[in-house]
């Protein structure tokens, strides 16, 4: 039996990734809890200097080679040349104001450990904080139509949305140029959907997905613009231009004021609590505005 046989299209999750300290590199799970700020533990940590700004591999590009591993109750992170350092996940410190973008929010200090391991690792002061999971840091209304979104240190969204066919048409055009193919893990997206067409995560209106426990409803409401960390190797932290400069020949979006756009980003509007899973079947209908 299909699911949603009279949707405008259907496929399937095909990955998913979170990324449990923002900026640094994702995990690839095959399932993963939902919440009302995204899968669990998704930016839950973030990177800051000593003024509590975070900071990114916008600016620190050797943040792609820090690799986290969730094991139980602890997050294990390692990086090359250092010693694996061990963070408990229900373990903060002591309290912090940190600044994501233009938001200034409650955090929890993780303590002197694990500040020096990034201090010494990234070459400038540096803190690991932990969101306050009490204070509600909301998407913005403006594009998500009124509905009270919460993230948590994601850029402004619970959710990434990507698909394989769009990172297939990108392929297809860098090496058209003589470029390398990339992955799709330098678009740091949460959820690859599989059966689509090439940007059809542009279009849709609402992303049904066929869950065990029922419908999970994710709502696709804002594309994402994207900075130069796609440009970035995930495997050496090295910036080459070829993936940003392709994208400029076709990816501008009006919405945007032209800005390059690749996935989009979205909110959870139904099935806080269920699980997400690879395979699951997925149908959405064509938005026309």
């Amino acid at each position: 039996m299909s699911f949603h046989p009279d949707s405008d299209l259907s496929g399937t999750i095909a990955r998913l990734f979170v990324y449990p300290v923002k900026s640094c590199a994702g995990i690839e799970v095959q399932q993963a809890l939902l919440t009302d700020t995204g899968l669990d533990l998704d930016r839950a940590w973030m990177v800051v200097d000593a003024e509590g700004m975070f900071v990114t591999q916008r600016t620190l590009p050797r943040m792609a080679l820090i690799r986290p591993q969730l094991k139980g109750d602890e997050m294990v992170l390692r990086a090359p040349g250092m010693l694996a350092l061990h963070v408990a996940i229900d373990a903060v410190e002591a309290p912090a104001k940190v600044t994501v973008w233009r938001d200034t929010v409650p955090a929890w200090d993780m303590g002197a450990v694990a500040a020096q391991w990034f201090t010494d690792f990234l070459g400038q002061p540096c803190r690991l904080v932990r969101f306050d999971p009490e204070y509600r840091r909301l998407s913005s209304m403006e594009w998500t139509g009124g509905v009270e979104a919460p993230n948590q240190f994601a850029d402004g969204f619970p959710l990434l949305l990507a698909s394989q066919a769009s990172m297939d048409e990108l392929n297809v055009r860098l090496q058209a140029a003589g470029h390398a193919a990339a992955g799709i893990e330098r678009f740091r997206p949460n959820v690859v959907l599989a059966g689509v067409d090439a940007h059809d995560e542009d279009r849709v209106d609402l992303v049904r997905v066929d869950a065990q426990e029922g419908e999970i409803h994710l709502q696709p409401v804002k594309p994402c613009s994207r900075c130069p960390i796609p440009d970035i190797d995930p495997a050496t932290a090295e910036s080459n231009p070829s993936v940003g400069d392709t994208l400029r020949t076709y990816r501008k979006d009006q919405r945007l004021d032209g800005a390059i756009t690749f996935g989009m980003n979205a909110i959870v509007r139904q099935g806080a609590g269920q699980t997400l899973r690879v395979g699951q079947r997925v149908a959405a209908n064509l938005r026309f505005d």
